[in-house]
C-alpha cells in the first residue's frame, strides 16, 4: 500500500468511543478519515439508515486508499440493532454482497472489516438487549452456560438441576427468538468468511463483546474458529475479546501497513501474576489478549526493552482469576500483589534516560482509571509526555485504544491532536469514569428524580453538572505546571450515566 491519504470509515455506532475516537486519532496524521454524518447513524436501539450508509460508503470509496467498516452497522444498523433485528439470513446476506461494489469502484481499495460475535450478558437488564432480557436475561445466560458445560461433561448435579428448572420456566417463544437471531448472525459470519477467502475483505476481526469461557457466545466462537480454520484464514482473520476499540485498532494497522512498519512493543507488568489474570467480561488470560491487541494493530511483542520501539506499562491486577471492579472496595491484597511504584519508576527511567516512548495501559480496574497510578504519573511529570494512555471500560477496550494511539505517536509524534486525545483520556477515564460517574450512580441521579439508565436528555441538567464536576476534578488530579485540560463540551450520548461525550483542549505549561 502506498502512503495513505484517505480512509473511508463506518463506525460501530454513534457513541464517541466508536464514532469519535478513531476520527480524533487520525487528526494530525495528514490522513483524511471520512465518516458518515451523524444523522445516518442510529441512536442506541434505533438502527442507522443502512441504505444511506451503503450509498455514502460507495461514494467515499471512489478515491480512498482504504476502508475500515463495521459490518454490524452496514448489515443491521449498529451494535445494539445487531442484537434486536428480525431479519432472516437471505435479507442480511443480500446486503453483505454490496461489498463487492466497493472494489468494482476502486480495485486498489484495501478493506479492513470487523463484526461482533453476539454477546450474552450474565444479568437481567434490557438496556442494550431485547426487552424480554430485563426479565429473563440471567436465565438465558445460564441456559447457555450450563448446557455448554453439560455437553463437555463437566456440569455439576446442582447445575443440571438448575438447567432443568430454567427449562421449565423460560418461555419457549423467548428462547426461540433469541437463538434464531444468533443463528442468523452466525450464518452471515459464514458468508463473510467466504468474502475473505475470495480476497474481497483484506483483513478481518471478530471481536467478542462481554465474553465468558462457557455459554452461547463461547459456542459460537468454537463454530467460527472452525470455519476460519477450514478456509485457512487464520493469518487474515483474528478473533479475541473486545468491541468498541476495534475501529482504532484497524486504523493503526492500516497506517502501519501503509508505511510498511511493524512496531515492536515491550510490555512491562505491574504484577508478576498479571499476565495470568482473566479480566472481567473476558474469557482468557490477560497476556493472550494483549498479544492479539498488539498483533491486530500491526505490531509484535518485543522480547526486550532494548529492541522495542515502545514501552507499554501495564497496570495489571495482581491475583490470578481476579480483578477489582471497585476502587472503593478493592481486594485486600490488591496493593500487595502488584507494584505500581516500580512500574512508574521504570517508565520514567525508560522515558528520561533511555529516550524510549512510553505508554500506559491502565487495566487494574474495570470501568475506569486507577487513582493512585495517575497520581504517581502526575508527580513524575509524565502525564503529557506519554505516547498513549487509556483506562476505560473493559481490559481490551483499554488495550486497543492505548496501543493504537501509541503506534500513531511513533509515526507522527507529539502533535497538538495527540495531546488533546491524551487529555480526553484523563478527563473521561479518570475524572468521569472513576470519580464523577461513581457519585452519580450512588444516589445523585435518583435524588434528581432520574435513573442512571434514563437521564434528562443528552444536554440536560445532568450534563451541565458533569461538566462542572469534571473541571474541578481535572484541576485537582491532572492540571499542573506541565499542562492543563479544559472541557469545552459535554453531553450524555445515550441518555444514561455509563458513557459521556466530551470535547477537551490541552493547554501547555512550563515545568514547575
Amino acid at each position: 500500500m502506498e502512503k495513505l491519504s484517505k480512509i473511508a470509515f463506518i463506525p460501530l455506532d454513534e457513541r464517541p468511543c466508536n464514532y469519535e475516537f478513531p476520527y480524533l486519532l487520525a487528526q494530525g496524521t495528514g490522513i483524511q478519515l471520512a465518516r458518515p454524518p451523524q444523522d445516518m447513524m442510529g441512536l442506541k436501539k434505533k438502527p442507522g439508515d443502512t441504505d444511506r450508509l451503503w450509498s455514502w460508503l460507495e461514494q467515499e470509496c471512489g478515491d480512498a486508499d482504504g476502508a475500515i467498516v463495521a459490518l454490524d452497522t452496514l448489515l443491521y444498523g449498529g451494535i445494539i440493532p445487531s442484537r434486536l433485528h428480525a431479519m432472516e439470513h437471505p435479507q442480511v446476506a443480500e446486503r453483505l454482497q454490496k461489498l463487492r461494489r466497493l472494489k468494482q469502484i476502486n480495485p486498489k481499495l484495501r478493506i479492513f472489516a470487523f463484526q461482533l460475535l453476539m454477546r450474552c450478558p450474565q444479568y437481567s437488564i434490557a438496556d442494550e438487549e431485547p426487552d424480554y432480557y430485563g426479565d429473563w436475561g440471567r436465565e438465558i445466560f445460564l441456559q447457555g452456560y450450563i448446557s455448554h458445560r453439560a455437553e463437555l461433561g463437566i456440569a455439576s448435579m446442582d447445575e443440571l438441576e438448575e438447567l432443568a428448572d430454567i427449562g421449565r420456566r423460560l418461555p419457549e417463544e423467548i428462547i426461540d427468538d433469541y437463538m434464531r437471531r444468533r443463528s442468523v448472525n452466525i450464518a452471515v459470519i459464514h458468508d463473510v468468511l467466504e468474502l475473505i477467502a475470495e480476497g474481497l475483505i483484506d483483513f478481518m476481526i471478530f471481536p467478542q463483546d462481554d465474553s465468558a469461557p462457557f455459554g452461547h457466545t463461547a459456542k459460537d466462537q468454537e463454530k467460527v474458529r472452525a470455519m476460519i480454520s477450514d478456509r485457512d484464514l487464520e493469518l487474515r482473520t483474528y478473533m479475541y475479546p473486545g468491541a468498541d476499540e476495534v475501529g482504532c485498532t484497524l486504523l493503526a494497522r492500516m497506517v502501519n501497513e501503509g508505511m510498511r512498519k511493524t512496531p515492536l512493543v515491550y510490555p512491562r507488568m505491574a504484577a508478576v501474576q498479571g499476565p495470568f489474570v482473566t479480566p472481567l467480561y473476558e474469557d482468557r488470560f490477560f497476556y493472550e489478549s494483549l498479544k492479539y491487541q498488539i498483533l491486530a494493530a500491526g505490531g509484535l511483542v518485543a522480547s526486550s526493552a532494548e529492541e522495542a520501539d515502545l514501552i507499554l506499562l501495564v497496570n495489571t491486577p495482581g491475583e490470578t482469576m481476579m480483578e477489582a471492579d471497585s476502587q472503593q472496595h478493592p481486594f485486600f491484597s490488591y496493593d500487595v500483589y502488584r507494584n505500581i511504584i516500580e512500574l512508574v519508576e521504570y517508565g520514567d527511567y525508560m522515558l528520561r534516560h533511555k529516550g524510549k516512548p512510553v505508554a500506559v495501559a491502565d487495566v487494574g480496574y474495570a470501568n475506569g482509571a486507577d487513582h493512585k497510578l495517575l497520581k504517581l504519573l502526575k508527580q513524575k511529570g509524565m502525564l503529557f509526555e506519554l505516547a498513549g494512555y487509556a483506562g476505560w471500560n473493559t481490559s481490551s477496550n483499554t488495550l486497543g485504544t492505548v496501543i493504537s494511539q501509541s503506534m500513531l505517536y511513533l509515526q507522527y509524534g507529539r502533535t497538538p491532536q495527540h495531546l488533546d486525545f491524551l487529555s480526553l483520556r484523563y478527563a473521561e477515564d479518570l475524572c468521569y469514569c472513576s470519580v464523577v460517574r461513581m457519585a452519580l450512580n450512588q444516589g445523585e441521579v435518583e435524588a434528581m428524580g432520574l435513573s442512571k439508565f434514563e437521564l434528562d436528555g443528552q444536554r440536560g441538567e445532568v450534563s451541565r453538572l458533569v461538566q462542572e464536576r469534571l473541571g474541578a476534578e481535572l484541576e485537582k488530579r491532572i492540571n499542573g505546571g506541565w499542562g492543563r485540560v479544559e472541557v469545552i463540551d459535554c453531553y450524555m450520548p445515550w441518555n444514561r450515566t455509563f458513557e459521556v461525550g466530551l470535547r477537551v483542549r490541552y493547554h501547555p505549561g512550563g515545568p514547575s
